[in-house]
């Protein structure tokens, strides 16, 4: 587990943006069980991946003319048992942190995992998000 300063501030990153965070199972089954679209950022300390997967998040979020309901997160290797019943939902994509996953009414409609992540800057990844926003939002 990660210790709590090295995590703040990458938490803070999201959550001063209105990124809500979901710190238990039970957060987790109560906001991405609800109706309408969620998205879920699975943060992580990965300095490649997690350093342009949250930019491009925030860029999205931000540009989009349509966005999701919900915007959440978890912290992969600090939110352990949360992001352990996240992934639960995130099926059948493995584990893969950082990830970002867009839900509708609970199930996964669009997934960006890991491997998705490296070596895509911040903006292609905001554009791989708009789409999907305007596509399920």
């Amino acid at each position: 587990m990660y210790p709590e300063q090295i995590v703040a501030p990458m938490k803070s990153e999201l959550t001063s943006q209105g990124f809500t965070e979901l710190l238990s199972p039970a957060d987790v089954d109560t906001t991405l069980s609800q109706a309408g679209t969620t998205l879920l950022m699975i943060n992580s300390v990965c300095g490649c991946s997690a350093g342009t997967a949250r930019p491009g998040v925030l860029m999205a979020v931000q540009n989009a003319a349509k966005v999701p309901d919900r915007l959440t997160t978890s912290f992969a290797g600090f939110d352990v048992d949360a992001v352990k019943k996240a992934r639960t939902y995130l099926m059948p994509y493995p584990p893969s942190s950082p990830a970002i996953a867009l839900l509708k009414d609970g199930k996964v409609v669009h997934m960006i995992e890991r491997h998705n992540i490296e070596g895509r800057s911040a903006q292609m990844i905001a554009a791989n998000l708009i789409q999907a926003f305007e596509t399920h939002c």
